[in-house]
């Protein structure tokens, strides 16, 4: 199938700038055959992204990615990411084989850190690099990180090592344009952006209703195509049922106009200062 949109990673792969995400999925097994079938859905259309954690639902997402991959593991980009309290050298290396156990598969195309911790971030990158080394991942990037923290990286490690910082960025979670943004554009690292609709809360602002009805289409379609409005941002909304997968997809047709960005900085302002980095 042939991407509507994609992002090029560092390491000159293409992968699609919409995709799929995984959390709060797997943590009620009454929904597990829904979530597989969404994913599934989605899969079929080209949201061939897909990324999950070994915090979400302690595993459990990994393994309703895992049945839903099965038997189509070539088609699919997997992400998945390792917690702080694991990322020292032995416990990543145990951390990504659990999840590769989990996920039924034998490699990870993206393996990332979660968010910082205590653990020297050498540590970490030794053991990604060891994984890369032993076939067990095929690139590894960081998520939650700000500008003084990748400075740190770039002290440690190439930057085009890393393929991609995920981080929380909606309309209403804009601080990352001040400086983060403009610092990972000019490094040619893109952004993946998790919660891309506030999970729901910003969508009864009435811009986002207005340009909607104008454009035919659902506030959280508005909301999505906007974070999918640059060529270097890949959103990964999660998406529980085979509706919201549709939903999702029929962001990638939106095409806003300047009087509908415009509507969409005043209602949700650029930011003007330096604004830490948040996180759900």
């Amino acid at each position: 199938m042939v991407l509507k949109k994609s992002v090029t990673l560092p390491d000159g792969t293409r992968i699609p700038a919409l995709g799929q995400g995984t959390w709060v999925m797997g943590e009620d097994s009454t929904l597990q055959q829904q979530e597989i079938t969404a994913l599934k859905l989605g899969i079929e259309h080209g949201l061939t992204l897909i990324d999950t954690a070994e915090m979400y639902g302690n595993g459990g997402a990994e393994i309703v990615v895992g049945k839903a991959i099965k038997g189509i593991r070539d088609k699919v980009f997997i992400v998945s990411k390792v917690l702080p309290i694991n990322a020292s050298f032995q416990k990543t290396i145990l951390a990504c084989n659990h999840s590769l156990k989990r996920l039924q598969i034998d490699c990870l195309d993206m393996y990332l850190l979660h968010w910082r911790g205590v653990v020297p971030l050498t540590e970490t990158f030794d053991a990604m690099q060891t994984l890369v080394e032993q076939g067990k991942i095929k690139r590894w990037g960081v998520s939650n990180f700000d500008i003084k923290d990748l400075n740190e990286v770039e002290s440690y490690v190439d930057h085009h090592q890393i393929m991609t910082n995920q981080i929380l960025y909606n309309l209403s979670r804009r601080g990352i344009e001040f400086d983060l943004l403009p610092w990972c554009r000019q490094k040619g690292l893109p952004c993946m952006a998790y919660s891309p609709i506030e999970r729901g809360s910003i969508l009864s602002h009435q811009s986002l209703i207005e340009i909607a009805h104008k454009h035919n289409a659902t506030p959280a379609q508005i909301a999505l195509a906007w974070v999918l409005r640059t060529d270097d941002i890949i959103a990964i909304p999660k998406a529980s049922s085979s509706e919201h997968v549709i939903d999702n997809i029929k962001s990638l047709d939106i095409k806003l106009t300047s009087e509908d960005l415009a509507l969409l900085d005043k209602s949700f302002p650029k930011p003007k200062h330096k604004i830490p980095l948040e996180m759900h």
